[in-house]
């Protein structure tokens, strides 16, 4: 049965070329890289070599690249250590984050007693940069962490980086961005926009599950998050994932290299299906900042009530479609969106997420239209050219 896959903003197919980049360390490279002998050696050189290659790709010194298990403890560890380390007692957020920055938050609020800030967001989702100075401004005197995701993983609206870094030097409070679905798909430049914590994983952009990274601005130290060996020089214990690490940085270098061919191409086959959409479809609408500035690797369609809403993506998923509503953190379980409750989203209407890489095709855009025809009422072809 033919599949096509557009749950990319989820997880990315790990790409052809990372997988044999990490195959000759998987079969001859085995030494432990804390040893001193010559297996050892070898395996340490791997490692430091895919660190130069993360900090190349992103600005950064390589002192500054620590290798985590992925997004989701490079975030846990720049607001928790934030808040242990550097006296953080105030952070500046908003209710759109990811589950792990939200769930970060809230437990150095419950456990820390940290004072926190929501910001508003609008109905594409965009923080409200005049209310961000404002609790700036109120912050005077309180250690702060601002901490805000580059771009949303459901509606795909991205924030100003440059303008946040800016007001956050402006008035000296710490700056941690959640750059996991951006990573590889923008450029990112920690010289040109200075932060204190940025993370990344792999497997958002082509490479293998279960790694990432965290950039740490020398500016901003902290204690080791993972307690254990002198690892990622005495920062996180435990012997690092040398396959891992070694597909990460292939697969940066990749997404780097060929960033321009793949976000036209990824465009092209977004807008081809927004427009596919709206001609099959009626009533339907496009969450997020689609027209400004936005993640192009992510649409999200919402659909009006019907009764067939509540298995849409069952659905799909029987008819050979992947997509999802939105987070895929929560075991499959499909749940209210705080996403879309946050951007004042109809309860009623229907929301899936469709992401995409450079691997989709529009015969794949084409499929996935007329599987969603045979699921829910389509325009009829004489109101379409009416329509016209």
């Amino acid at each position: 049965m033919l599949r096509v896959y557009f749950d990319n903003a989820a997880t990315t197919p790990i790409s052809e070329a990372v997988i044999d980049t990490m195959l000759p360390v998987l079969r001859s490279q085995f030494g432990n890289p804390s040893s001193i002998h010559a297996e050892g050696r070898s395996v340490r050189a791997v490692v430091e070599s895919a660190r130069k290659t993360v900090a190349q790709c992103i600005g950064a010194s390589t002192s500054e690249i620590f290798f985590t298990s992925g997004g989701t403890e490079s975030n846990n560890m720049a607001i928790k250590c934030a808040v242990r380390d550097l006296g953080v007692r105030r952070i500046i957020s908003s209710p759109t984050e990811h589950h792990c920055g939200l769930h970060a938050i809230e437990c150095v609020e419950h456990v820390n007693g940290v004072e926190v800030v929501w910001l508003p967001v609008d109905r594409l989702g965009r923080v409200d940069l005049h209310e961000l100075e404002k609790a700036l401004v109120d912050s005077a005197g309180v250690k702060t962490l601002v901490s805000l995701m580059h771009a949303n993983n459901e509606i795909g609206t991205m924030l100003d980086l440059g303008a946040v870094s800016e007001l956050c030097r402006r008035y000296g409070v710490l700056f941690h961005t959640d750059s996991v679905q951006t990573i590889g798909h923008f450029p990112v430049n920690v010289q040109e926009t200075p932060v204190n914590f940025l993370s990344g994983a792999a497997h958002k952009f082509h490479g293998p599950k279960g790694v990432g990274f965290i950039y740490i601005n020398p500016a901003s130290p902290i204690k080791p998050f993972i307690d254990g060996g002198a690892q990622e020089r005495n920062m996180r214990g435990g012997t690092e994932n040398v396959y891992g690490i070694v597909g990460l940085a292939k697969a940066l270098e990749l997404a780097t290299a060929e960033m321009e061919a793949r976000s036209a191409h990824i465009m092209d086959i977004r807008n081809y299906m927004r427009e596919q959409l709206s001609a099959t479809f009626d009533d339907i609408e496009f969450l997020g900042d689609l027209d400004g500035h936005c993640l192009y690797t992510v649409l999200n369609v919402s659909f009006p009530p019907s009764p067939k809403n509540e298995l849409l993506l069952l659905s799909l998923d029987i008819a050979g479609v992947s997509a999802s509503g939105g987070s895929a953190c929560s075991s499959g379980a499909e749940k209210g969106s705080h996403v879309l409750e946050a951007i004042g989203a109809d309860p009623s209407r229907k929301s899936i997420r469709l992401s995409f890489s450079h691997y989709n095709t529009k015969a794949e855009v084409d499929f996935a239209v007329e599987k969603l025809k045979t699921i829910l009422p389509a325009r009829s072809m004489a109101e379409g050219v009416a329509a016209k």
